[in-house]
Order: C-alpha cells, then structure tokens, then sequence
C-alpha cells in the first residue's frame, strides 16, 4: 500500500497505484494519479473518465474494452471510437491506466 496526500487529506493506494476506495475519489485525486501517470488531462481524457464512471455506476463493473469502444463511440463520435485513439490517450493501457485516473477498481483478471 502507499498513499498520497491533497489539501492535508490522505488518499490510500494499492501496490499498482490505484485508490483503495473508489469513493475517495475527485477530480483533483484524478489530476494527481494522472500526474504520476505522466498523462497530461484534456476534454478527451475526462471524457474517457466520465465514460468509465457513468458505467462502474450503473453496472457496478468495470467496462471490458469493447463495452468502453461503443461507449465512446456514442459520446465522442464513431471516429474515436478505436484502440489507436484510447492508446494515445493512455498510452500505458486505455483500460488500465484511464481506470486507474478515473478512481476504480482493477479489474480481477488484471490482479
């Protein structure tokens, strides 16, 4: 475990960097977990964020890639919606490293 601290207020992480406690999180915890991951956040990777949000709330899941290609498909446009652009995005993994940015758990088959 380690941890990282905003406004005084300390935030726990698991081994691979992700928020122990989905409910933890907000934006500003978002911006700070996407500074480690050296991702600079635009309109497109909050998008992203809310898209994998949106649906952990209504499903209680993490999206598998395909379910997260439609989704952005519908929000941002069907020429988005492929691994190239979620790649440039995240270049550390579209699932993985959004997730990780968007406060939600790791998915089991990735433990």
């Amino acid at each position: 475990m380690s941890s990282m601290t905003i406004n005084t207020h300390p935030y726990t992480l698991n081994l691979s960097g992700y928020l122990v406690n989905p409910a933890d999180w907000n934006p500003e915890v978002a911006a700070m977990i996407a500074q480690r991951e050296n991702v600079e956040m635009t309109e497109a990777h909050w998008a992203v964020v809310e898209i994998l949000r949106a649906y952990y709330e209504e499903y209680k899941i993490v999206p598998m890639i395909r379910t997260l290609l439609k989704a952005v498909g519908k929000r941002m446009g069907q020429e988005k919606a492929n691994l190239r652009y979620l790649y440039d995005l995240y270049p550390c993994g579209p699932v993985m490293q959004a997730l990780k940015i968007a406060g939600l758990p790791m998915p089991c088959s990735c433990d």
